[in-house]
């Protein structure tokens, strides 16, 4: 973790007291410098060129005004249910307890990281909903608007979830350089097409050619294969970004106080090209070119909003509650 020290160096004196889930933490992130990957200093060059031209046919049906604007989530959809994926762009989102709750506790984490006083969950976490309920948001709206059982569920699984992560976590030291809520982006084909994020936690930084970031995504319940391709997507964009890759990405599940680390390769990086420009092509074909979207059914057409009025969707439930 310390920039110009072997692995050994991680813990400190001062860490004897960490407790097993803080020990693995040390334990996952911790790299010597000859276990730090480098890369070509055309890495970033040879990945945009690989991406714009396997885009280029595709985004001459995107609007010269218009950009097209990919996410995360936005990339996980249109790689599952495209029916479902087009009646999420046309529905509006509304804020609920379970939805608000992990942009809470990221604020949380945020806040923590930078936080001089003693670190208590409960004010932590009313600081965090403070801040969002200033805001002119959406979130803000739903905030000052929500009922006090709402607020006091919010509050209740706020405060549970941000406590997991300062039980299974040590302290973030300044000289890993915490970094929470960290947005990165980047644009490409003269700006019609635009990679953006928001990581939950990065540490460390790289070295010239020497990669030594490590970003996180927090998670609460269990792992879905999305969550791999998520942080393969951050690695993409903070690549085309500063032009050197983290050298790892990671998955912590704080319901289970456990890591899902990955080593970023390029062959890592040339494979999320691919599944970025499959997206696009999918993106722009069902929205601008009014191609027929492919249905795959799955757990998610429970809460799919248009169920009501997809036969394939429904018969899938009600197969899935008989064999339960």
């Amino acid at each position: 973790m310390c920039d110009n020290c072997e692995r050994e160096c991680v813990v400190s004196d001062s860490d004897n007291n960490l407790n097993p889930a803080q020990q693995e933490v040390i334990e996952n992130l911790g790299a010597s410098p000859k276990d730090r990957p480098s890369f070509g200093a055309d890495l970033k060059q040879h990945l945009r060129k690989a991406l714009e031209t396997a885009v280029a046919h595709c985004i001459e049906e995107v609007p010269k005004d218009e950009s097209l604007f990919l996410s995360k989530h936005r990339l996980a959809q249109i790689h599952g249910c495209e029916k479902k994926f087009l009646a999420e762009e046309n529905e509006d989102f509304e804020w609920q307890v379970a939805t608000a709750r992990g942009t809470i506790v990221h604020k949380a984490i945020e806040l923590s990281v930078n936080w001089r006083k003693e670190i208590a969950p409960a004010v932590i976490v009313d600081e965090a909903v403070a801040r969002f309920e200033e805001d002119s948001n959406t979130l803000g709206h739903w905030l000052r608007g929500c009922s006090e059982i709402e607020r006091a569920e919010l509050r209740s699984v706020s405060v549970d979830t941000f406590s997991k992560f300062l039980e299974c976590w040590p302290a973030l030291k300044p000289s890993w350089r915490p970094v929470a809520e960290s947005r990165v982006r980047a644009e490409l084909c003269n700006e019609q097409l635009i990679l953006a994020g928001k990581v939950d936690l990065t540490l460390g930084v790289a070295e010239g050619k020497t990669a030594g970031k490590v970003i996180i995504d927090f998670k609460t319940g269990g792992f879905n294969a999305t969550h791999h391709e998520d942080l393969r997507y951050y690695a993409l964009v903070e690549t085309l970004r500063i032009g050197i890759p983290p050298r790892l990405v990671a998955s912590y599940y704080l319901d289970q106080a456990h890591f899902v680390p990955e080593k970023v390769t390029e062959d890592l990086l040339d494979s999320t090209v691919r599944r970025v420009t499959q997206g696009v092509e999918r993106i722009v074909e069902i929205t601008y070119m009014k191609k027929t979207p492919e249905l795959k059914p799955g757990p998610s057409c429970r809460w799919c909003p248009a169920l009501d009025n997809c036969d394939t969707g429904q018969k899938y439930v009600n197969e899935a509650s008989d064999n339960n």
